[in-house]
């Protein structure tokens, strides 16, 4: 008899553990989720509110920058809500982003608030200089000749290439042996 009672309360047990587990990873799940999404889009509304801006979208490799232009400005430029000399730390990147405003001569003018995802630094900061281009072009017709001749409005095509089945890389074949 104390043989069966075991049996029965050990099987009453594991079917509520089991309810219970899968219970607590979604709730987990959701709310790192809704964090992910809110804080980009407080970060933009902060920066653009109560003055007019020109949008300017760029992109590099994987990486996509939604650039807003704000006129009237003391020339900050925010990257993701930082910003930009916190982050980007070498001075050649810092060069790249702010090339196409040296160009029009809007350097200390304007100010650019950028949102940046994907991609690797030097990605993110060739899509950045391309959307804020492109914000120009939108401000002034006339910087499109300037900025087209030193070639900041054409978007760079190359993109990493797909791995093939049976090699490692997308061209690099595994080590032939002889024997």
């Amino acid at each position: 008899m104390a043989t069966e009672t075991k049996k029965k309360t050990t099987a009453k047990k594991d079917p509520e553990e089991k309810e219970k587990k899968p219970v607590v990873k979604k709730k987990a799940t959701a709310t790192r989720a809704k964090k992910k999404e809110e804080t980009p889009v407080v970060e933009a509304e902060k920066v653009s509110s109560g003055s007019s801006y020109i949008y300017g979208l760029g992109r590099r490799k994987s990486s996509v920058a939604r650039v807003r232009v704000i006129k009237n400005g003391k020339g900050l430029i925010t990257i993701s809500g930082r910003p930009m000399e916190e982050y980007f730390t070498t001075y050649e990147l810092r060069n790249i982003v702010v090339d196409a405003l040296k160009q029009t001569g809007l350097e200390g003018t304007v100010d650019v608030s950028a949102l940046v995802e994907g991609g690797g630094l030097r990605g993110q900061a060739e899509s950045v200089r391309l959307g804020i281009s492109r914000a120009l072009c939108e401000l002034n017709p006339t910087f499109r000749k300037i900025l087209r001749k030193v070639g900041y409005l054409t978007r760079d095509p190359r993109e990493k290439e797909r791995k093939k089945p049976g090699l490692r890389k997308a061209r690099r074949a595994p080590q032939w042996s002889k024997r």
